[in-house]
């Protein structure tokens, strides 16, 4: 009787107009029709859903393909039960009702809403995130971009100092560091450099706090015997340099308040575990220390982990948080044939978290760093061994997160006592 009361929608959405199509338990389209993207177009499809149906939010399943944005969020609000499905999968859905390809937002809907009813366990069903959580994937993010971006100007400025002032490369591998750029803009060119004062760059090293390199070192590197170079070509890449240098301050600058930002999400997630309920008693839950506790867990990898997987580790859902991060391998198996592969279909900033995790891991944790190097005697390739190692970390994290207990590789049994698949 339960499941007779249901009805299912699919919404085909667009960033002008979402095409709607709803069926009831059987399978009969009662109703189509299109939503402008707006507040009041949003409002009307909430109450045509309603009015429509007869029915309470909690029983109308809506199945869509974008798991985030306005739609979603005002579905969720409104007490409708929202299923997200991968793309790929709905298209192969889409071939039980054509054969010859044909693709229309209508379709689309109809098939959202049919497959919702005949297949709801391909489907996920959303939540709407703690405003903590949103907010920190949301700095997560414009950290990314903002390194990203940093790394490409800073090729930039390498490719033009290699052309006539390749000293410079040699004092730093970070040529976007500020220190760097103060220095380049004291001593811009080799010429310069020749009758530059050591007091002058004794300043910026001091105001950059540089201890590494003193600044005899520094100029003895920058006087070496220059390159010979054509006529205005100092002259073009010194041009080149200035233009990005401002760029790269201001990339500077705002990764550096992105770290700071997440910092500060990444404490309020915390004390939101420890935060007492009604009783007075403190929460047992303490995702964040225990994450923090685990070898090769910093503070870009524990921000992407709480916000780009916060569901799967607030359910401890190991084989879900291994299919996102890409440590779960793919079995190809026919026949004769059988083959193992690299997964593909992951979220690829979990799954860049999951391999600087590893790398570091491997680095600090003896037991990780012995089932690499065992990995690797058996033939595998680096990125293989690192994704093992990283499926054993977060198997190791899961337990830890469900036992509610910090890392402790005193506890851990040695790498060469485990399968090392």
């Amino acid at each position: 009787m339960e499941e007779q009361k249901r009805w299912f929608v699919g919404i085909d959405w667009a960033t002008e107009e979402h095409q709607v199509c709803v069926e009831d338990s059987v399978g009969n389209v009662v109703g189509e029709r299109v939503f402008a993207h707006s507040g009041s177009g949003l409002g009307k499809l909430c109450d045509w859903l309603g009015e429509l149906s007869g029915l309470e939010p909690d029983e109308i399943l809506v199945a869509i393909e974008v798991p985030h944005g306005a739609v979603v969020e005002t579905l969720l609000e409104r007490g409708f039960r929202v299923f997200a499905i991968n793309p790929k999968q709905l298209d192969r859905f889409r071939d039980r009702f054509t054969l010859a390809g044909a693709k229309d937002d209508r379709r689309d809907a109809q098939v959202l809403a049919r497959s919702l009813r005949t297949d709801s366990v391909c489907f996920r069903q959303l939540k709407i995130d703690d405003p903590v959580v949103v907010e920190l994937r949301e700095w997560s993010r414009i950290g990314d971009e903002l390194q990203r971006e940093r790394v490409r100007l800073a090729n930039r400025i390498r490719e033009q100092l290699r052309r006539y002032y390749p000293q410079v490369l040699s004092l730093h591998d970070d040529v976007a560091a500020d220190w760097l750029l103060a220095l380049w803009e004291l001593v811009p060119t080799p010429l310069v450099a020749r009758k530059a004062r050591r007091t002058s760059v004794e300043r910026i090293l001091k105001a950059h706090r540089i201890r590494k390199l003193d600044a005899n070192a520094v100029l003895s590197v920058l006087r070496e015997l220059p390159l010979s170079v054509a006529p205005g070509t100092t002259e073009a890449a010194t041009a080149h340099i200035r233009a990005v240098a401002e760029r790269v301050r201001l990339v500077n600058r705002q990764l550096r308040e992105a770290h700071r930002r997440i910092d500060q999400l990444v404490e309020q997630v915390a004390k939101s575990q420890h935060a007492e309920d009604s009783t007075g008693q403190k929460c047992e839950q303490r995702d964040v220390e225990i994450l923090q506790s685990l070898p090769g867990v910093g503070r870009i990898v524990l921000a992407t982990l709480l916000a780009e997987a916060s569901g799967p580790l607030r359910e401890r859902d190991y084989h879900a948080l291994r299919s996102l991060t890409g440590v779960a391998p793919v079995t190809r198996s026919s026949g004769k044939s059988h083959c193992v592969l690299m997964r593909k279909a992951c979220h690829s900033r979990l799954r860049n978290a999951m391999y600087h995790w590893s790398r570091v891991a491997m680095q600090k944790d003896p037991r990780s760093k012995e089932r690499y190097a065992a990995l690797r005697a058996r033939g595998h390739s680096h990125a293989r061994a690192l994704r093992s190692v990283g499926d054993r970390n977060l198997s190791v994290a899961c337990a830890m997160l469900r036992n509610q207990e910090v890392f402790d590789s005193s506890r851990c049994p040695p790498a060469n006592n485990m399968n090392a698949a």
